[in-house]
């Protein structure tokens, strides 16, 4: 089952995305978080395109996509969220899970609590919906620079996309680094070099915040729906620790939450296990015929 590469224009701005899968089968919506793209699920789709239609955009700003300078688009996680509900409708979407990664767990989280109805389970690896889940060290010269953004608090948080910061994201806590493939970090490290990314990136970093007053919303969300989740988390995260993984059983009991010996991007070593973790997961819950021969 191949992988097409496609795009779909909402407001203006192009947003290319990944798709595979048959046409008809229930629909998983992959959203990546940062520094990266669709990218970080290259290998997952293919093991998940035999059951299910696997859709992973470029949020805007990232990968692909259109990337329009900080003085002509809001960027804030409200206004990616919306974008990306415009694209589930623009595409054709009417139901769907969510895999949630990073950045992806707000922007899929605020589309759930604007259309519940439509989210049929939730996938998060190392996304995030509770305080106890903001690993304390990294998050420091964030919320620094939330509180007070200004040029003095604004360069640790601009190291966070420099090459090594990047680097660092996929290679901390991983037992093994020889595994990691580091065209991964040099694919990121070569798109956040891009004129405008500084402003770009600061903008989302500084709204971050609004996530973090959102969290008893998404948690109420949790309790009142009962959605299907299941949290695959890479145990040796520094950014998102397991903490915010087990968390989610507070809300929803039923949820099924495992911890692999990874790290920030566990897809990186884990996308194998990942896959099959997914594969049962939604198939227990949302069952879906195999077609032979796909």
């Amino acid at each position: 089952m191949g992988t097409h590469y496609r795009s779909a224009t909402v407001r203006g701005h192009e947003i290319h995305y990944r798709e595979a899968g048959p046409a008809d089968a229930p629909v998983l919506l992959l959203l990546h978080g940062f520094p990266t793209s669709s990218h970080m699920f290259r290998d997952l789709i293919p093991l998940l395109a035999h059951r299910y239609r696997v859709i992973a955009p470029d949020h805007i700003g990232f990968g692909r996509s259109d990337t329009p300078s900080a003085q002509d688009f809001t960027y804030t996680f409200a206004e990616l969220a919306s974008i990306t509900a415009e694209f589930t409708e623009r595409i054709g979407l009417t139901r769907f899970a969510l895999y949630v990664q990073d950045y992806g767990a707000p922007i899929g989280l605020r589309l759930a609590l604007a259309h519940p109805e439509r989210v049929t389970a939730i996938v998060t690896q190392n996304g995030n919906a509770y305080e106890e889940g903001l690993g304390a060290e990294a998050w420091a010269p964030v919320l620094a620079y939330i509180a007070e953004p200004n040029e003095k608090t604004a360069a640790p948080v601009r190291e966070i996309r420099s090459p090594e910061g990047i680097k660092w994201q996929y290679t901390h806590g991983v037992p093994d680094p020889s595994l990691l493939n580091p065209d991964a970090w040099h694919h990121d490290a070569a798109l956040m070099a891009r004129d405008g990314q500084d402003e770009i990136q600061l903008s989302l970093i500084g709204d971050y915040g609004s996530n973090i007053d959102l969290y008893p919303e998404f948690q109420a969300y949790f309790r009142a729906s009962q959605v299907p989740l299941l949290a695959v988390w890479g145990a040796h995260d520094q950014i998102f620790v397991p903490d915010g993984a087990l968390a989610f059983l507070r809300d929803l009991p039923e949820a099924d939450v495992h911890l692999l010996p990874a790290g920030h991007f566990a897809l990186e070593t884990h996308a194998a296990q990942i896959g099959a973790l997914i594969d049962g997961f939604l198939t227990r819950r949302i069952p879906a015929p195999v077609r032979s021969g796909s």
